[in-house]
């Protein structure tokens, strides 16, 4: 496969990743555990996960619908591509370094779902960094 199909690959599991969003609300039971906190907190969080969200799908969507232009050697591409792999480089980092293994440890559910997005975060951050390399070596 080539980096330009590798891209569309993370491009789309991006948009699904900020779609997804839709339905964290009701998985995590976000209601009743923000229910305990002010107002200003709670708007907040709905406010930053909305735009989490929507920064998650339009990023998604770039390398989805332009890959070759991504893959072009302009200096607009390079800090695109270098940022893209310094923010999925550190939501990696965060998977190991933030996240309590407490969290899912002893839970197969939880643990396959860290193991997952631990190889997600992988993928979709070697893919920007071979992109920014690639952009950067013409």
């Amino acid at each position: 496969m080539t980096l330009h199909i590798h891209l569309q690959i993370v491009g789309f599991l991006l948009v699904l990743l900020g779609l997804s969003h839709v339905f964290m609300n009701r998985y995590f039971g976000w209601r009743n555990e923000l229910a305990k906190v002010s107002l200003l907190t709670r708007q907040i969080f709905y406010v930053h996960t909305y735009f989490i969200a929507l920064g998650v799908v339009l990023g998604g969507a770039v390398s989805l619908a332009f890959p070759n232009q991504l893959l072009g050697h302009a200096p607009l591409n390079r800090a695109i591509l270098a940022g893209m792999a310094f923010f999925w480089c550190c939501r990696l980092l965060t998977q190991f370094l933030v996240y309590d293994g407490a969290i899912w440890r002893g839970d197969r559910y939880r643990t396959c779902m860290h193991v997952a997005f631990s190889l997600l975060w992988c993928y979709v951050t070697a893919i920007y960094s071979l992109a920014f390399i690639k952009v950067c070596g013409a």
